[in-house]
C-alpha cells in the first residue's frame, strides 16, 4: 500500500467518523425535534379542520413528560431521585394537563375561536415544556419549549401575513424570470453588435 492509499484510507476513516458523530447527535435530538413537529402539526390540523384535538394535545403533554423523565434517567443514580424525578414530572405535567383541560371545557371554549384555542394549547405546552427543562436544568428541554413558544407568534403571524408571502413570491417569481430572459439576449446582442462591427 502506497502513501496516497493510506491518505486516501485516512481521509475516508476520519470523514466516517465525522458522519458517525453528525447522525448520533442528530439521533439524540430526535425526541425534541419529533414533539416540536407534533406540536406544530396539530396547531396547523387545527386551523385547518376548525375543531380542537382535544387527545392529541394531552397525548402531546404526556410524551414530552416521559421524554422528560428518559432524558435525565441516566444522570440521576440513587433510588430516591429517580422516584423524586418521576413524582416532580407526573404532578408537573399533570397540572399542564389540568390546565389545558380547563381551556377546553365548553364554557371557556366558547369565548375562544378553534384557531386561537390551538394556539393556546401549544402556548400551554411550550410553557410547561420550558419549566421542566428549567427544572431539571437541561437546555434541549428549555430548547424545545422556547421553540415551542416562538412557535405561537410565528404561525399568527403566518397565517395573516400569507397574502405577503404570495405577493413576494410572485415578485421574486417576476424578477428571475426578468434576469434569466435579460442573460439569454445579452449574448445576441453581443453577437449582433460583434458583427456589425466586423462587416463595418
Amino acid at each position: 500500500m502506497n502513501d496516497t492509499e493510506r491518505e486516501m484510507d485516512t481521509q475516508q476513516a476520519e470523514s466516517g467518523e465525522a458522519h458517525s458523530g453528525m447522525a448520533h447527535f442528530l439521533w439524540q435530538q430526535l425526541p425534541y425535534i419529533v414533539a416540536l413537529v407534533l406540536a406544530i402539526a396539530g396547531v396547523a390540523y387545527t386551523n385547518v379542520s376548525q375543531q380542537p384535538l382535544v387527545g392529541y394535545w394531552e397525548f402531546l403533554a404526556l410524551a414530552i413528560g416521559v421524554v422528560c423523565v428518559i432524558t435525565k434517567w441516566p444522570e440521576v443514580e440513587a433510588r430516591e431521585a429517580k422516584l423524586r424525578l418521576i413524582w416532580t414530572q407526573a404532578l408537573h405535567w399533570v397540572a399542564v394537563l389540568v390546565t389545558m383541560n380547563i381551556i377546553l371545557v365548553s364554557g371557556v371554549q366558547q369565548l375562544l375561536p378553534t384557531p386561537a384555542t390551538g394556539l393556546v394549547l401549544l402556548t400551554l405546552l411550550a410553557l410547561g415544556t420550558f419549566l421542566a427543562g428549567v427544572s431539571l436544568l437541561s437546555l434541549q428541554i428549555a430548547f424545545l419549549g422556547l421553540a415551542m413558544g416562538l412557535a405561537v407568534p410565528a404561525i399568527s403571524w403566518l397565517k395573516q401575513s400569507a397574502i405577503f408571502f404570495m405577493l413576494g413570491a410572485a415578485l421574486l417569481i417576476g424578477l428571475g424570470i426578468t434576469f434569466w430572459l435579460g442573460q439569454d439576449q445579452r449574448p445576441r446582442t453581443a453577437a449582433r453588435q460583434s458583427k456589425s462591427r466586423v462587416e463595418d
